[in-house]
This record gives structure tokens, C-alpha cells and sequence, in this order.
């Protein structure tokens, strides 16, 4: 693992952290390969529950791709190395696959600004909690290129097709409170607050029934793009596995005994 991205796992919760804050966090190949090497390890990893994903510093979460790098790979395609955004498809695809689809919560925790790559690497996580000085920049059009790194998917989604047009075409900086009542992210917080409120959150989520967290997600983004009746059959299949994991028996016991259960993530 690259010294640009920290990898922990304590008690069920892996944090990811983007390690680059003299850069602001941007990615260069280094840090892709790493990012996307830990977040395919806690999507896989029995031992992870809940994922948390940060950057250092406290002025960016992430800025996207390390654009001082790509003038080179540009310089070497256009001498006949290859193509120079073939990063996203070894780095950019998989990495947000993995952050969005793992059976697991994923908390990002936005400490800074966000643009091009690194909002859409926020976007596609589960909960976002964001910095009252943070924000969101799509940037992409603003350096000529398109979308990458899911922000086509997950944008449209969470802002509505016609106000992701507009700031995919039109970057500009989406600030905290504009970014909360766009549905961007779930809470906005003082910066001095939002690690510990963050870690909190990801822990009580690590907590949790993890199977039943997983099949909430699946069924989620199934239900985005298939009929109602084929939704129906997922749901069936994805609450059989629920019902029959040891979270669920230990639940309703709990039910029964007026307790708190006590989730055990099988």
C-alpha cells in the first residue's frame, strides 16, 4: 500500500484515507492503484462491516485526477504510448464498482472540497457528511473532458438529470448548504466536528446487521433500473438471505426479550 492512501481496519470499520494533502488529494497513479486496491480489499474482506472514506488536510477531500501526471500521459500518447485516459478503466471503473456495490455501508467523509473524480468517488458511497467550508465541483467540462468515475450514474440520481447537466456542463463550485438541499450530501458539519461525527457514524453502522445493510443497498440499485415485478423478485431473493442470517434470529429474539440486539454482521 502506497504511503498516499492509509488502509484500517479496527472493530469491523475499514478508513480508507487519501493521503496527498500538500496536492490537495489528487490522484496520481500511485494513489489510484492503492485507493482502488483498498477499497476492493474491504468489499471482500469478512473482517470489514462498514467503510469510511476521507482525505487528509482538512482543504480537500479529493480534486480528482493529479492533472501535473496526466500532462505527461498526454505528452506519451500522442507519441504513441497508448491512450492517456486508459486510468479509467484500470483505476477509475473498478474503484467506484467497489465502493458501490460492496455489500457493506460507505461513508464518505467529505473534509474539503470535492471536484471532478474525487466527487464522484463521494457520490458514489452511501452517506456523504460534509465540511461547512467543503463542497463539490464537477470540473470535468472545465479542463475538456467528459464524465468518468460514475458521476454520469450517481449525479443524475441524486440531483435530477436536468440540474446534473447543468453542473456537469457548467462547473461551478456547489457549497455545503446548496449541496445539502440538492440532496448531495446527508449532513453538513463545522470541519472541526466532522471526522469524530463521521467515525461515530461508520462505527454504529459497523455495528449493525451487516447482510441486512447489503441487501438494502442491492435492492436499491436493482430497483433503479428494472419493472416493478423484476424488483419484486429481487426483493424476494435478497430477503430470503437477510432471513436467514444469524442477525435476523438474533434481532427478533432481541424483539421478544425487549433488548437490544447485539449484531454479530452474519
Amino acid at each position: 500500500m502506497a504511503d498516499s492512501v492509509l488502509y484500517e481496519i479496527e472493530d469491523g470499520l475499514a478508513t480508507l484515507t487519501i493521503n496527498r494533502p500538500e496536492a490537495m488529494n489528487a490522484l496520481d497513479t500511485a494513489t489510484k492503484v492503492a485507493l482502488r486496491d483498498a477499497a476492493i480489499d474491504a468489499a471482500e474482506n469478512p473482517a470489514v462491516r462498514a467503510v469510511l472514506l476521507t482525505g487528509a488536510g482538512d482543504r480537500a477531500f479529493c480534486v480528482g485526477q493529479d492533472l501535473k501526471e496526466h500532462v505527461g500521459a498526454l505528452a506519451a500518447a500522442r507519441a504513441g504510448g497508448g491512450p492517456a485516459l486508459s486510468t479509467v478503466r484500470e483505476h477509475y471503473n473498478p474503484l467506484v464498482t467497489a465502493l458501490a456495490t460492496m455489500r457493506k455501508p460507505v461513508v464518505a467523509a467529505v473534509n474539503g472540497v470535492a471536484a471532478g473524480a474525487g466527487a464522484a468517488l463521494a457520490w458514489a458511497c452511501d452517506f456523504r457528511f460534509l465540511a461547512a467550508h467543503g463542497g463539490f465541483n464537477t470540473s470535468f467540462a472545465g479542463v475538456a473532458l467528459s464524465t468518468d468515475s460514475g458521476a454520469a450514474w450517481t449525479l443524475p440520481r441524486l440531483v435530477g438529470q436536468a440540474k446534473a447537466v447543468e453542473l456537469l456542463m457548467f462547473p461551478q463550485t456547489v457549497k455545503a448548504e446548496e449541496a445539502l438541499a440538492l440532496g448531495l450530501a446527508h449532513r453538513v458539519l463545522p470541519g472541526a466536528e466532522l471526522a469524530d461525527e463521521a467515525r461515530a457514524f461508520a462505527r454504529q453502522l459497523a455495528e449493525g446487521p451487516t447482510v441486512a445493510y447489503g441487501a438494502i443497498k442491492a435492492a436499491v440499485a436493482f430497483g433503479a433500473g428494472h419493472t416493478l415485478l423484476e424488483t419484486l423478485a429481487k426483493e424476494e431473493e435478497l430477503q430470503t438471505l437477510a432471513g436467514e442470517s444469524a442477525d435476523h434470529t438474533i434481532a427478533v429474539e432481541a424483539f421478544l426479550a425487549k433488548e437490544a440486539p447485539r449484531f454479530t454482521g452474519a
